[in-house]
């Protein structure tokens, strides 16, 4: 201000407001004007040169954005007698009707998107209100609440899990329809009429158990099994106990001579078995007797160890699948694809026949006690029949594909299954619930059996390998890379489990420490693909150090290890008899 007091007013009030820059406050017209005040001249001399002022850029000014484009309204025409009087007053009830009533135009495409979200909220609303019912999951009453409210009780193709889901929709549209509850009060009110015993009856059948209950001939098995495998399991934990208290035994000794033995193993002599390929192979019980079964059907036993042939068993009407000896008898069983599992002599007569399954058979197997016979089956089940009576006393679901093989605890209290759905699972047959389902094997699992020491358990199938299981931890020991094709049998040494054999379709049968489970024997020979093998044991005594000076014997198992292979010949190896003095 003060320069503006100095400087006089040459002009008018306009032009000096145009050369004051903008950053500058103008003086108002209502603001008092200030005289004019003429300074006096100066000498040009005395004057001293003024430096010439700078030169301030105008302000930049941002470039003009681009305007917004006008929406042309939409112009209705007048209802109930309105009447527009200017374009401001149009332009205010539109944005009145639009802001308070939504009154834009609606495409068709719109209403049609409206319309897929409305019923897209209503399915979404029957879904949680058809989830909110109860609907019956016994079939049986899901097809009579069908019938009750008009409906077909079955369409073609439909299961019974789509059948339910179909009642759970129509009761949740009655619902919402609100008929349910019109529909079921008259079908109430005439089955009510017509008779109290039929409504009874169906509040019975509507009933649906958590549980299948068995028969008494099943419950007395299961008392009978729990008492067997109570005495057996008290005698296996006392020979342990004696096994690792005694300093006079070395369990590692006894390993070490097993284990060499079986690296002495050979092939003793070899004979055919059929005209057509054989399937399965047992010895009897005191190693003297041994039964191989073939797909022509018939099944034959030969004396050991000369392998001559004794008697022929005759009676399916389809190829044999697998044979078994008893554990505690010269009797053995056959399972065939005719669908039923045979009980003969060794004179080759039937004892019983075993029918109920609904598909061929696959592996057989007796329980310890020799009172019971366990078949598996292609029907996706395994079956447990009673020696005595033929009856079926257990009919055992768990596999969602067909089981194959089947092996008993020596104790008698479990059963272990396997089948193509690559699982094992283990049964407790004192109370029929699965405990443990094995999971590792990413193919079909073909052959399993459990060691006499209680607590490992073999499996083999289609992946070439051969897993170690520990049922005390509940998971795998060991993975053995065991074949170079698919394993088609495990067994343990019976007696102790110092050894497990496996075979394979790679033509090799292979001995496996039960130790540290390393490969120990490769057994060789066979042309064609090995289908089952089998180990028998014979007796094994020791003597205990009486003395300080005295003698130990022990005799070593008598092994007969048989293999059945495609090409019709089974070779059994080596009889072996030793005997070892240690002296003190």
């Amino acid at each position: 201000m003060e320069v503006e007091e100095e400087n006089p007013p040459s002009t008018s009030l306009a032009e000096s407001s145009a050369e004051v820059p903008d950053s500058q406050t103008l003086i108002s017209a209502s603001e008092t004007i200030i005289p004019s005040i003429v300074p006096t001249a100066i000498p040009s001399a005395i004057v001293p040169p003024i430096a010439p002022i700078p030169t301030i850029p105008p302000p930049q000014v941002p470039a003009p954005l681009a305007p917004l484009p006008v929406r042309t309204p939409v112009f209705k025409p007048p209802q109930n007698g309105e009447v527009r009087t200017s374009d401001s007053d149009s332009d205010e009830d539109d944005s009145g009707t639009r802001a308070t009533t939504g009154g834009y135009e609606i495409s068709e495409e719109s209403r049609q998107v409206r319309e897929r979200q409305e019923k897209a909220i209503q399915e979404l609303l029957m879904k949680r209100r058809a989830a909110a019912l109860a609907v019956p999951t016994n079939d049986m009453a899901v097809r009579a609440r069908l019938r009750r409210l008009g409906e077909p009780i079955t369409l073609f193709g439909e299961r019974e899990m789509e059948r339910r889901d179909r009642l759970r929709m129509l009761m949740a549209k009655l619902d919402a329809e609100g008929q349910l509850e019109r529909l079921m009060r008259a079908h109430e009110e005439e089955e009510a009429a017509a008779t109290a015993t039929a409504q009874d009856a169906d509040e019975e059948m509507l009933q649906y158990p958590f549980y299948t209950e068995g028969s008494k001939a099943l419950l007395d098995a299961r008392i009978d099994i729990a008492k067997y495998s109570i005495v057996r399991a008290a005698s296996r934990l006392q020979r342990a106990r004696r096994k690792r208290d005694d300093p006079d035994e070395s369990l590692d000794a006894e390993i070490d001579w097993a284990l060499k033995q079986a690296e002495s193993l050979f092939l003793d002599c070899s004979e055919f078995g059929d005209d057509r390929p054989l399937s399965g192979c047992s010895f009897s019980h005191d190693g003297k007797l041994l039964a191989t079964s073939a797909l022509s059907g018939v099944a034959k036993i030969w004396s050991m160890p000369k392998v001559h042939k004794v008697s022929a068993l005759k009676g399916h009407t389809e190829r044999a699948t697998d044979v078994a000896f008893s554990p505690v008898h010269n009797h053995l069983a056959t399972a065939s694809a005719d669908r039923t599992a045979r009980l003969w002599s060794t004179d080759g007569s039937i004892l019983k026949t075993f029918k109920g399954h609904l598909d061929r058979l696959a592996r057989i197997s007796f329980h310890p006690s020799g009172k019971y016979l366990g078949t598996t089956s292609f029907d996706k089940t395994w079956r447990l029949w009673d020696i005595d009576t033929g009856e079926e006393l257990l009919l055992q679901e768990g596999h969602c594909r067909s089981v194959y093989g089947l092996a008993f605890h020596h104790d008698g209290s479990l059963a272990a299954s396997c089948g193509l759905d690559s699982l094992a699972r283990v049964w407790d047959l004192r109370t029929g619930r699965s405990i443990l389902a094995l999971e590792g094997h990413v193919k079909p699992v073909l052959g399993i059996s459990f060691s006499p020491n209680g607590y490992h358990l073999a499996t083999g199938g289609e992946d070439n390998t051969c897993r170690i299981w520990d049922l005390r931890k509940k998971k795998s020991l060991y993975i053995i890379p065991a074949h170079s094709n698919l394993i088609s049998q495990v067994k343990f040494e019976p007696q102790e489990g110092y050894f497990l054999v496996t075979g394979s379709y790679d033509m090799t049968v292979k001995v496996w420490s039960g130790r540290d489970f390393k490969l120990v024997k490769t057994l060789s020979g066979h042309e064609a693909k090995v289908t089952s093998l089998d180990v028998s044991s014979g007796n094994f005594s020791s003597c205990r150090k009486i003395k300080p000076i005295s003698v130990i014997l022990i005799s070593f198992y008598l092994i007969d290890i048989l293999i059945s292979m495609v090409e019709s010949v089974c070779a059994a190896i080596i009889n072996m008899s030793c005997s070892i003095f240690f002296e003190f």
